[in-house]
């Protein structure tokens, strides 16, 4: 088996809050990412693709493909966008990173063309990554 990552970067604001809370649940919880205004990241996005590779063109996954897929399915529609309020496929999630790897994984799983999606890596800030492996 032969593991095969893509790196995308995209740039979105958020506000980590959540409705049932109170403001001052929010900002114990949350601090000053419940900001009611929000804030940014520069988001660094990494997906991974497991298989073997096709003997006839040594590919576990066309990377070109896989960049397609990625850019048309996630970062075209998180790229300078709020992502509680413009991305489909985060509505009524609250956008921690963790939420977020997990609603990708969600979106490309079925649109990988060859090999399996084996993780979603996704790093918020300098010190902050989350990773999802599948599951739940």
């Amino acid at each position: 088996m032969v593991s095969v990552t893509r790196r995308e970067t995209f740039s979105a604001s958020h506000r980590l809050y959540n409705p049932v809370f109170s403001e001052e649940q929010n900002r114990a919880v949350f601090d000053k990412c419940a900001n009611p205004n929000g804030h940014g990241h520069n988001y660094v996005l990494e997906v991974t693709v497991t298989g073997t590779p096709d003997p006839a063109t040594g590919y576990v996954v066309d990377l070109k493909e896989l960049k397609r897929i990625i850019r048309a399915e996630v970062t075209d529609k998180l790229d300078h966008r709020n992502l509680n309020m413009d991305v489909e496929f985060l509505r009524n999630v609250i956008p921690t990173a963790e939420n977020i790897a997990v609603a990708i994984w969600r979106v490309l799983e079925s649109k990988i063309p060859s090999g399996v999606l084996s993780c979603v890596r996704l790093r918020e800030t300098e010190n902050n990554v989350v990773e999802y492996r599948g599951g739940q």
